[in-house]
């Protein structure tokens, strides 16, 4: 397989983690490799699907406009993409593995007990499962010491977030090569001290998108009102503090101890109305019928333009306030 390490815009911090197989031609997969491609490394693509070269470039295309307004280059971008859907020569000489398949355990375990026959002792195996364990997922490898999870948040050639979970067998070295790895990208790597089901930014997510789908449900508020309700407050307020210094904040001098004292009652007696909605076919079809009413009429490529538009625009307001 050609070598295309040489790339002029491949940063010196980089250069030890090309070339990069990504495993798995998805939404995450193609936004990975549109963010690896960017910022200059050699990437190579794999997946069993038939359109794979076809899903590849399109998907490309149309990230192109939001990694300019990220600063990134974009000119000559597939000059160092190689689709190859033989999984062998795809990992052949490869210093990161980016795993993007189903959210599968069987699959997953199979698939990193294929990898390792493929790749060197030294290549950093990383998966972006978004709920499963590391622990579990290199139960049949012989050397998990360099698996972990790299879970970002979609899409990740935009979302800063990369939470970074070690298995029970994952060696530190290889933690500090992915945080490394992710950093050298732009990204937010955090590490998270213990394994569990779906992290952290999915679990916050699932926790509020339940009573979500609770107040909807019980005809409380729309589905585009509860989003409006969503980015015009805890949304915006979030993006710029989160929960945790929110409150530290909403304590006055008192701080968080002040905040718990005059308002944890408060928020102790809602979490006992909180609603627990369960996705049975009568709700599933209520949620499908108000999102379509909702949304249904805007082509879907419009929506997630505007989404992208408004993510870059907050990300650009902090950045420009951390100076």
């Amino acid at each position: 397989m050609n070598n295309k390490n040489n790339s002029p815009q491949l940063p010196e911090e980089l250069r030890s983690f090309s070339p990069v197989t990504v495993i798995g031609a998805g939404v995450i997969g193609i936004s990975w490799t549109a963010l690896f491609l960017a910022k200059g490394l050699e990437v190579r693509v794999n997946d069993v699907r038939p359109d794979l070269e076809e899903v590849v470039y399109k998907g490309l295309e149309q990230m192109i406009p939001t990694l300019k307004e990220l600063g990134l280059p974009t000119e000559g971008l597939k000059d160092r993409l190689i689709i190859e859907k033989n999984i062998e020569r795809a990992l052949d000489g490869a210093a990161v593995v980016q795993e993007n398949g189903p959210e599968r355990i069987a699959f997953k375990q199979e698939l990193y007990a294929q990898i390792e026959q493929f790749v060197s002792k030294d290549t950093l195996l990383l998966s972006s499962s978004s709920s499963l364990k590391a622990s579990d997922i290199a139960e049949k490898m012989d050397t998990p010491e360099r698996m972990l999870i790299g879970h970002p948040f979609n899409p990740p050639h935009l979302v800063p977030l990369v939470e970074i979970v070690p298995g029970k067998n994952t060696a530190s070295g290889a933690v500090d090569r992915a945080v490394a790895f992710y950093k050298a990208l732009g990204k937010n790597p955090l590490i998270l001290k213990k394994e569990i089901a779906g992290f952290v930014a999915n679990r916050l997510q699932a926790a509020l998108f339940r009573e979500a789908i609770h107040l909807v449900m019980e005809e409380v508020v729309s589905v585009k009102d509860l989003d409006e309700i969503v980015t015009s407050s805890i949304g915006l307020r979030w993006a710029a503090g989160g929960p945790f210094l929110t409150f530290q904040l909403g304590g006055g001098q008192g701080g968080f101890p002040a905040f718990l004292k005059h308002l944890g009652p408060v928020l102790e007696g809602l979490w006992d109305q909180l609603g627990e909605p369960r996705f049975d076919d009568a709700t599933v079809q209520t949620l499908s019928d108000l999102s379509a009413s909702s949304y249904g009429e805007i082509p879907q490529m419009e929506l997630k333009e505007n989404r992208d538009s408004r993510q870059l625009s907050v990300l650009h307001a902090l950045k420009e306030k951390s100076k």
